[in-house]
């Protein structure tokens, strides 16, 4: 194989549903800040740019409304996935982004590594901070998606709870949505993009593929168990066309400061958060 050989590494669903998820995380981010921060100019201005305060509010809802029907459907597909005559082996196979003990073993690897103390861990398809990736936004989605629908309906939620529950709802909803916003723009986006190892860009996403070289050095493990399984040949990619890369580099870099511009600018308005 030539340096420029190339290896399957996400399907075009994985990155439509990824796309997906950037575009409603960045809408809902940003009309969820321009009600948050109602009280600055920049939370006006925000407001501003997506109709004003109330049609600002009216996106944020139907978008959310969008983004758990996305959930649910991601669901389905990944009950697809499984193959249920082997569950076990199927839900915490090297091919599964469930957690195992291996990820464990590689975390502790990884430390030991860090102080020089041992090698690096010999990674499979999935590292273990590829799956805490996953798991941190799939989890957070079903509490923003409840919460948010008991704000969007009060009164149907006040006729089976107490009203106190619902400031309980816009507290959970608002430390949920912070927190995914930070984890995001800060974790996220260094690990995906930013570290010298990724830098200008990790393309897999993108392009759905990756160099050989890079696959030896990050996955070895995946390398191995292709080759050995006599999959490695059909699991070879084309290196995408140049105007489709600098499309997605364009568009990439746009969403990056887009998300940065948010953060930064939510961490110097903070103090003006309001609770209503």
């Amino acid at each position: 194989m030539t340096e420029t050989t190339r290896i399957k590494r996400f399907s075009t669903s994985d990155r439509l549903s990824h796309l997906f998820l950037m575009l409603t995380f960045i809408i809902q981010t940003a009309t969820g800040f321009g009600r948050l921060f109602i009280t600055t100019r920049w939370g006006e201005k925000l407001s501003a740019a997506f109709g004003g305060y109330e049609n600002s509010l009216l996106i944020h809802k139907w978008v959310g409304v969008l983004m758990l029907a996305g959930f649910l459907i991601h669901t389905l597909y990944l009950l697809t996935r499984v193959d249920w005559r082997q569950p076990v082996k199927s839900i915490f196979g090297p091919d599964s982004l469930v957690p195992n003990l291996q990820d464990l073993k590689d975390f502790g690897q990884r430390i030991r590594w860090t102080f020089g103390l041992g090698p690096r861990p010999v990674l499979n398809r999935w590292a273990y901070w590829e799956k805490f990736d996953y798991w941190a936004v799939y989890w957070g989605l079903p509490l923003l998606a409840i919460t948010g629908l008991m704000l969007m309906a009060p009164l149907l939620t006040s006729r089976f709870f107490p009203g106190w529950i619902l400031n309980i709802a816009a507290l959970l909803h608002r430390a949920e949505a912070i927190l995914a916003i930070s984890y995001i723009f800060i974790v996220h986006f260094f690990i995906g993009h930013l570290r010298p190892s990724s830098f200008p860009m990790n393309e897999a996403m993108f392009a759905g593929s990756v160099s050989m070289d890079e696959a030896d050095e990050e996955k070895p493990a995946w390398v191995d168990r292709l080759r050995q399984q006599g999959r490695l040949a059909t699991a070879q990619a084309a290196m995408p066309p140049t105007w489709f890369r600098a499309v997605y580099f364009v568009f990439g870099y746009a969403v990056l400061i887009a998300g940065l511009y948010l953060l930064i600018n939510g961490i110097i308005n903070s103090r003006y958060i309001i609770l209503h």
